[in-house]
């Protein structure tokens, strides 16, 4: 007897670990799903659907409010999205990103002794896109104002209590913020003490920022008082800040510390709606924005994923882990010399790069043991096409600066890592109408730089064009182009109804912990939380896309969780390891339960993000 009751005992408590497998509950919801990076942001978009919007009318007001709180990002960066619309069963791509000012050219740069444009300052900015990208989905997909939307930001600019998180951010980086005058002025309000930064839980106020959205609604407003439509109006406001009084001050201001805006750069700019790229993976159907972002990496990653039994191999196998290491690898390799915005010559070769046959190809390059020179392949004979840059991938190796394959990882700290790892924030939405948003919005992130007296704070991603055409032919900086970026909103469907929703912030890494947060589900069965809070791997073998545009082939994050003979068989194929205690990256997901018609969220243990279903 006292046998069996020990037994049972054991059983209880292995069931009991079973059912709490992890750190945070799942979200669950009948009528919607609104999930961030800030409790703070999940609020405004619950706050909206308790209005009645849709989707749409949440992702915009979420949009706002982590602008707002300067979440790894600011109202001057860029947005890019993908919705599924229920009314056409299509999923539709949003393209905000800003472009390349008037000036900035490859030799301005090279004049300044610059390698690529700067980490920082108005020399890195691109237009804003991210004010555009939110008025332009609205319109089209919303059904509130845009005063009902950025009521939640307003009232958080006005003032709200700052978390530590980004209070101590300003704090760790106030010697660059005080190099514009703008920033100094928002960020630091105790400017000549010990701590200049706001302390964590002080109502941190941003009255230009306030005043900035109050003229956007104050153009709402003007045009439904002529008689405009909802959509007209906003489009109004839109027309005021590229085109008006505050287009002035941003090119007023950017250009006093040193930007290159024009008042023309702003006004001819506009938000792109396109069709998105998409495979279809064992029946489901995976969809990406365009190659001018890194999204088609993972297409072409799962692509190649195909022709491996992921499953047998086991979850975090040594086995597994070598496959996907040199599965992104090789993808990354494509991404970091073929991608660019498709709107400039050279266009790149994506029907080759996307095809079953290329990845077979690219799948038999894939080894017992790592290979650090795996390169980009040639896509073009898969689009029937001579490829017009082989003397270039000759060239390449030569080319890389950035190609330190003796400097391993040195820890946390490591700034290649902190460059690598660069944050943003991602948004999920869904509600009962069959509305499905995915956005990872970022740019203008501390320490920005101020655009005058509009609270704007000015994108980064300048820093992502390439100056050398050796490097990437299709990356190359020019006005009006857009760079190719790290941000890479996610969605799946099966059967043709909505399967998945999901992004992460994390910089070059984003992809990589979106192919495995699609494989936990997939190939190993876990539910939507389990999968994001995963031990995930980082390869660092493909090029960083900020700072000096470092690689460190070989270098591999694992979980400290990773046991032994893993690590030791990891180590005799070649991998340079270093650990982490938590390594899924801060995703974000929605699982759609057509069996109970439900949504499952998924936010990950990794950072603050937070979600809230009904």
């Amino acid at each position: 007897m006292k046998k069996l009751i020990l037994i049972l005992l054991s059983l209880l408590i292995y069931h009991a670990g079973f059912s709490q497998r992890t750190q945070k509950p799942p979200l669950h919801g009948k009528h919607w799903m609104a999930i961030t990076g800030k409790p703070l942001g999940a609020t405004a978009g619950a706050m909206i659907f308790s209005q009645g919007g849709n989707a749409v009318d949440a992702s915009c007001a979420m949009l706002a409010a982590v602008c707002t709180m300067w979440d790894v990002l600011s109202w001057g960066g860029e947005t890019q999205a993908l919705i599924y619309n229920p009314k056409t069963g299509k999923v539709i791509a949003i393209n905000a990103m800003g472009i390349a000012p008037t000036g900035a050219t490859v030799e301005f740069y090279k004049e300044k002794g610059m390698s690529y444009p700067p980490e920082f300052g108005p020399l890195a900015a691109t237009t804003p896109g991210t004010p555009g990208g939110l008025m332009t989905m609205l319109a089209e997909f919303g059904t509130m104002s845009l005063e009902q939307v950025l009521a939640p930001a307003m009232e958080m600019a006005k003032g709200y209590p700052i978390e530590a998180q980004t209070a101590n951010m300003i704090e760790n980086r106030k010697d660059l913020i005080k190099q514009w005058p703008y920033s100094k002025k928002v960020f630091l309000p105790h400017l000549g003490e010990e701590r200049e930064a706001p302390y964590a839980g002080e109502i941190f106020v941003q009255e230009d920022l306030y005043n900035t959205l109050s003229k956007l609604v104050e153009a709402e407003k003007q045009a439904l008082a002529q008689g405009k439509s909802r959509k007209e109006a906003i489009y109004a406001a839109y027309e005021r800040f590229y085109k008006g009084d505050i287009a002035q001050e941003i090119v007023r201001g950017t250009r006093e510390q040193g930007g290159l805006f024009t008042m023309e750069d702003l006004a001819k700019w506009k938000v792109k709606i396109e069709e998105p790229l998409t495979i279809n993976y064992k029946g489901i159907d995976v969809y990406k924005l365009q190659e001018w972002t890194q999204g088609p990496a993972l297409l072409q990653s799962l692509n190649i994923l195909e022709n491996f039994d992921l499953k047998s191999m086991g979850y975090n196998s040594s086995n597994y882990i070598n496959t996907i290491y040199q599965t992104m690898s090789l993808a990354f390799a494509d991404r970091d010399f073929y991608y660019g915005d498709p709107d400039f010559a050279p266009k790149s070769p994506m029907k080759g790069l996307l095809s079953k046959e290329y990845a077979k190809e690219r799948a038999t390059l894939i080894k017992e043991q790592n290979d650090p020179e795996m390169g980009p392949g040639d896509p073009y004979p898969y689009q029937n096409e001579k490829n017009p840059f082989l003397h270039l991938l000759e060239k390449r190796k030569n080319a890389m600066a950035y190609y330190q394959p003796e400097q391993p990882i040195q820890g946390p700290e490591d700034p290649f890592l902190q460059s690598f790892l660069s944050g943003t924030t991602s948004i999920q939405a869904a509600d009962k109408e069959g509305w499905v948003v995915s956005v990872t919005p970022s740019g203008g992130w501390i320490p920005a730089a101020i655009a005058g007296n509009t609270g704007v704070g000015l994108s980064q991603r300048m820093q992502s064009f390439v100056l050398d055409e050796n490097l990437n032919p299709f990356n190359v900086l020019q006005p009006g182009k857009r760079p190719r970026v790290t941000l890479t909103p996610s969605m799946a469907l099966k059967d043709g109804k909505p399967f998945l929703s999901f992004a992460v912030q994390g910089g070059d890494t984003q992809d990589q912990d979106l192919l495995q947060l699609f494989l936990n589900i997939v190939e190993f069965g876990m539910t939507v939380q389990e999968a994001t809070e995963a031990a995930n791997i980082h390869n660092y073998q493909i090029q960083s896309s900020f700072g000096a545009h470092e690689s460190k082939p070989g270098s591999i994050t694992l979980n400290s969780q990773i046991p032994s003979w893993v690590r030791n068989d990891l180590e005799k194929r070649g991998y340079k390891m270093n650990f982490m205690e938590r390594t899924s990256g801060p995703l974000n997901a929605i699982w759609f339960d057509w069996k109970h018609k439900s949504f499952w969220g998924g936010s990950s243990n990794h950072g603050e993000d937070y979600g809230i279903g009904w």
